[in-house]
């Protein structure tokens, strides 16, 4: 089952690490996801540590919706998560489908995000600088995908190494959900 081994970080300095990213990694892609988090109505979902999301992303040449299940964390330390993602072609039918299932909606909000691709060590590297209007600071997400647990822990030092370039260290590092920290903002 592939893992999204990812590791999240609150950035002292947003603009020295966008700058270091553009200058190594190349033009950034603004982009805004909305993001509506679904859940059993008895939030059985959410307690296991399981995640159900319909994101919208919107950018200057596309807007597209995808459908993600995450299970629950297989790594405590990084909150790698198994993940399942497959684009949908109606936004408004895919929430009437999970709806119809008999999930609710939990929490919905908006990320404000440049995202950064580049390859280190054969793996695909996603680097994402995060904002949400809701809370306070800016966020680095960086990930890789691992074709399963074996994969984790080469993956995840792939992706620590390319942190430590960008001059974020372990005690930026954070596993706290954007979901837990906008429901505390409302």
């Amino acid at each position: 089952m592939p893992i999204e081994a990812e590791l999240k970080a609150v950035v002292r300095d947003p603009e020295a690490v966008m700058d270091q990213l553009e200058r190594d990694w190349g033009h950034g892609r603004a982009q805004v996801y909305r993001d509506t988090y679904y859940d059993a109505p008895d939030g059985s979902l959410m307690r296991a540590d399981r995640e159900l999301r319909i994101r919208t992303v919107h950018s200057d040449s596309d807007t597209h919706t995808v459908l993600t299940y995450k299970g629950a964390r297989v790594d405590d330390a990084s909150g790698s998560k198994p993940e399942h993602e497959t684009r949908v072609d109606d936004e408004a039918a895919a929430h009437a489908i999970v709806r119809g299932l008999g999930f609710v909606s939990r929490i919905a909000f908006e990320k404000r995000c440049r995202n950064y691709t580049s390859t280190r060590h054969g793996r695909e590297l996603l680097a994402t600088l995060v904002r949400v209007p809701e809370i306070d600071g800016t966020f680095l997400e960086l990930e890789t995908m691992a074709g399963d647990e074996r994969d984790l822990v080469p993956a995840l030092t792939v992706v620590r190494a390319a942190l430590q370039d960008l001059g974020i260290g372990d005690d930026d590092l954070t596993t706290e959900l954007y979901t837990d920290a906008v429901a505390a903002a409302r």
